[in-house]
C-alpha cells in the first residue's frame, strides 16, 4: 500500500502545499497571499482562517480529496529545540505553535496548526518532520569562551537531513553508519556535521555564525561587532543584519544570488570580490565541519538553490574534494522530505516521537 500524505510548509507571503502517494508526487503548488492582506492580522497565528481558505481553494482546484488522505505534515514553526525525527502533533505542540513559544515568529507556526485542523476533521495522524528548531549538537559545541553564553542552532535541518538520507539512499547505505558534511546554499546558507545520523555541529544562521549569505551577514569578528553595535545604536536594524540586512544586501544592495554571479562574471569588480568571499568563507566552514568529525567524511553534500549554479560547485569540489567526495543536490526536497518522513513512520521504519514542550538541551544541564 502506498501511503497519500499531504504536506503543508508556510512562508512569508506563500504556502507550498504537496500531496504525494509513495515517493510519487501527485501534486504540487505554490499558494501566493497578498502582502497587504498579511499586513491586516496582528499576530502570524490570525492568519490561520485566511491562508487555510486559500488553501481548500487551491486543493479543490486540483481535485485533491482530503478524505483520500493518509496523514497530513505541516512545517514545525514556534517549537521548542528538539531531537531530529518525526513528532506526532499533539496538544503541547499544536499550543507552542499557536503562541510561538520559542520566540520567533515565522509563518511556519501555522503548519501544524493547518496540518492538525485537517487531521482532525478527517480523523488521521498528523505530523512534523525534523523541525526548524531541530538541535542535535554535541556538548563541546554547545560551549562558548564566555560563562553563561551558549551556541544554539538553527539550520535548514528538513533540507540538510533529507539530503544525507537521500545520498545514503542512492548507495545502499544507512544515514546512521555514515558520516558527512551536509550544506545548504540558498538564500541562506547552512553547514553542518552529521555523524552517525545525527547533526552533530553546525553554523547557526540565525545568530549569525557560518558564511555570508545573500540576506546574512555569517560570522563577525567579535571585537568589530561591539564596535558597531556601539556606534549603531538601534538594536534591530544591527539585528537585521544577521537575517535580513547581511551579506549580498549589505555590500551590494541585492539579495539575487544570480545577479550576483553575473556580475561578478562580467567583470563587475565589487560583486566578483563578494562572491568569492562567500565561496572562501563557505570552503573554511565546510574544512570546519570535516575537522569536528576527525576527517571520517563519507561525503560532502551540497543542496539548495544556488548548486543549480555548475560554477560555484565546481570551485567547492575543486577546494574540498581532498576531504571526501563532493555531490550536488540542486534546490531543496523540502515537502518530499516532510512526506517521507510520515511515511517511514505509517510503514514502521521509523519510530514516532512524542513532542513533550521542553527544549532538548538547558544550561541546567551542566550543573
Amino acid at each position: 500500500m502506498a501511503y497519500r500524505i499531504l504536506t503543508i510548509n508556510p512562508g512569508s507571503t506563500s504556502t507550498k502545499l504537496g500531496c504525494f502517494e509513495g515517493e510519487k508526487e501527485l501534486f504540487t503548488m505554490n499558494v501566493s497571499h497578498d502582502a497587504e492582506d498579511l499586513k491586516k492580522f496582528a499576530t502570524i497565528s490570525d492568519q490561520l482562517p485566511y491562508r487555510k481558505d486559500m488553501i481548500l481553494n487551491a486543493l479543490k482546484e486540483a481535485n485533491i480529496d482530503l478524505s483520500t488522505i493518509d496523514a497530513f505534515v505541516g512545517r514545525g514553526g514556534g517549537l521548542m529545540a528538539v531531537e531530529g525525527g518525526t513528532y506526532t502533533i499533539n496538544d503541547i505542540a499544536l499550543d507552542h505553535a499557536r503562541r510561538g513559544a520559542n520566540g520567533i515568529q515565522h509563518p511556519a507556526q501555522l503548519g501544524p496548526q493547518i496540518a492538525r485542523g485537517f487531521a482532525d476533521e478527517y480523523q488521521k495522524p498528523s505530523f512534523i518532520v525534523n523541525a526548524p528548531d531541530t538541535d542535535e549538537l554535541c556538548l563541546e559545541a554547545r560551549i562558548t569562551g564566555i560563562k553563561g553564553v551558549y551556541r544554539n542552532v538553527h539550520l535548514h535541518a528538513l533540507n540538510l537531513k533529507e539530503t544525507a538520507i537521500r545520498h545514503s539512499n542512492n548507495n545502499g547505505w544507512n544515514y546512521e553508519d555514515k558520516n558527512y558534511v551536509v550544506c545548504h546554499i540558498g538564500g541562506g546558507i547552512s553547514v553542518s556535521a552529521h555523524q552517525k545520523g545525527k547533526m552533530i555541529d553546525g553554523f547557526d544562521i540565525v545568530g549569525g555564525e557560518g558564511p555570508m549569505a545573500p540576506t546574512r551577514c555569517g560570522s563577525i569578528p567579535a571585537a568589530e561587532l561591539i564596535r558597531y553595535c556601539f556606534a549603531h545604536d538601534d538594536m534591530k536594524e544591527v539585528l537585521a543584519l544577521t537575517t535580513k540586512t547581511g551579506g549580498f544586501v549589505s555590500h551590494l544592495g541585492t539579495s539575487d544570488a544570480l545577479d550576483v554571479s553575473n556580475r561578478a562574471n562580467a567583470g563587475d569588480k565589487d560583486a566578483k570580490l563578494v562572491w568569492d568571499a562567500m565561496i572562501y568563507q563557505l570552503i573554511k566552514c565546510i574544512s570546519a565541519m570535516a575537522g569536528v568529525l576527525h576527517g571520517e567524511v563519507d561525503g560532502i553534500l551540497l543542496g539548495g538553490g544556488m548548486v543549480h549554479n555548475k560554477e560555484l560547485v565546481a570551485r567547492l569540489t575543486n577546494a574540498c574534494q581532498w576531504i571526501a567526495p563532493v555531490s550536488a543536490y540542486p534546490g531543496e526536497f523540502e515537502l518530499e522530505a516532510m512526506a517521507a518522513g510520515a511515511i517511514r513512520v505509517l510503514e514502521g521504519k521509523e519510530q514516532v516521537k512524542e513532542y513533550t514542550g521542553k527544549p532538548v538541551w538547558t544550561p541546567d544541564q551542566l550543573d
